[in-house]
């Protein structure tokens, strides 16, 4: 298998990250836009977010289908189709200017990200040792998060000097620059044979999945963790162009290199799970992210941005564990275990959108607090229950092996 430190790890790793970077580019591209949209075509806070959450509802919605599909014709077809489709969309977007056709666009354009993100960690559980898939799925997420920082910039700046169009075909052209490179480097698997299995039985796999404990829980986890997350930088976008702020959307856009702090603790992680275990660190993460929360009850911009990093690092150190998780307990049909936790992961997004930008809209910034520390409270419950359940699956293992003759 790939093993750490070797030259297959590095170019293997540096391919799935790039993807992944791409990804994350075009998915995140119009989050910094929303209050633009908003102000020019009059539209409410809660009406524009579907620019984003058309987008992750499509991802969410595709993630199952598409990991199907790599277990009959394999992990990096599926991978390449996916991203070979995303210059293509984002063509047709920029030949647009109906708001609800964007919208619709842009799901399509989740759709087509849901390929690369659902067997990308299947890929590498099956081809890279244990050791090198600890440190590879934090090498990973580390991606997602400079592949969000970098497309929430870019579209922030982007449609200050060239408008909206503009900011969609320069994300184009340059995703399909990142895509020829990704087919060179990305290597065949060896570990993993396609398999004409029936769709009955990629949906008892899927029945599975759900039915066990302690993989459920963790997708929740994930759920929740990012509908906190996301959407608490998507309304700090609204209360940096409103009074008495009045930024400029290029100067709150750089607001999402706060995301930095996740790329730091995501590859930490790692070490984490070999050293702590996940579960202690998925509690901690939760507790770092609502420290976070109450930290931008500040009203100067310094103090917030300081909050926004502390949410930033604990989210993602949450999210980097759990998704590691499943993709470990996940015995059999990891691709669809990983996609079923995309499936939440995106789906609570999408829905924490609302949530909060409902919670600004109606309460200020006081109110978003309070939601999201709701959340933080939810997550901390769901983890507690993840550890009773491990808890008392490894005392059934004790009692059997006790009672065996």
């Amino acid at each position: 298998m790939i093993e750490l430190g070797s030259s297959r790890y590095r170019l293997t790793a540096f391919a799935l990250a790039f993807g992944s970077f791409l990804i994350f580019c075009n998915l995140y591209l119009f989050q910094p836009m929303l209050p633009v949209f908003a102000a020019s075509d009059g539209i409410s806070e809660t009406r524009a977010n579907w620019l984003l959450a058309a987008a992750t509802l499509g991802l969410s919605f595709s993630l199952v289908p598409w990991a199907v599909l790599s277990e009959r014709i394999g992990r990096r077809p599926v991978m390449l189709t996916s991203l070979w489709m995303l210059p293509l969309v984002g063509l047709a977007m920029a030949s647009t200017s109906s708001f609800w056709m964007i919208v619709v666009l842009r799901a399509l354009m989740g759709l087509s990200l849901g390929g690369f993100a659902a067997v990308a960690v299947a890929y590498m559980a099956e081809e890279f040792s244990p050791k090198a898939l600890a440190i590879a799925v934090g090498s990973y997420i580390s991606a997602n998060s400079l592949g969000g920082i970098s497309g929430r910039v870019a579209g922030g700046i982007m449609i200050d000097w060239w408008g909206w169009h503009g900011a969609v075909l320069a994300m184009a052209a340059f995703t399909l620059a990142g895509v020829v490179i990704v087919t060179k480097l990305l290597p065949r698997q060896r570990y993993f044979s396609p398999g004409r299995t029936s769709l009955l039985t990629h949906s008892r796999g899927v029945l599975s999945h759900l039915r066990t404990p302690s993989l459920w829980i963790a997708m929740l986890i994930g759920g929740v963790n990012f509908a906190l997350f996301v959407n608490l930088f998507s309304v700090t976008a609204f209360r940096f162009v409103a009074p008495p702020y009045q930024l400029p959307v290029s100067l709150v856009s750089s607001v999402f290199v706060c995301y930095l702090a996740g790329t730091v603790t995501s590859r930490l992680s790692g070490r984490w799970v070999l050293k702590y275990g996940a579960i202690r660190g998925m509690a901690f993460g939760t507790l770092v992210a609502m420290l976070g929360v109450l930290v931008t009850l500040s009203h100067d911009i310094p103090w917030i941005v300081i909050g926004l990093l502390v949410v930033s690092g604990g989210a993602f150190f949450t999210h980097s564990l759990a998704y590691g998780w499943v993709s470990r307990q996940a015995a059999q049909g990891k691709a669809t275990a990983t996609a079923l936790y995309l499936v939440h992961y995106y789906v609570g997004g999408s829905l924490g959108g609302f949530y909060l930008i409902a919670a600004w809209q109606h309460y200020a910034w006081f109110g978003v607090v309070i939601a999201a520390l709701v959340l933080g409270l939810v997550l901390l419950g769901l983890v507690f229950g993840l550890s009773r359940v491990v808890s008392r699956s490894r005392a059934r293992k004790i009692h059997q092996q006790t009672a065996a003759p």
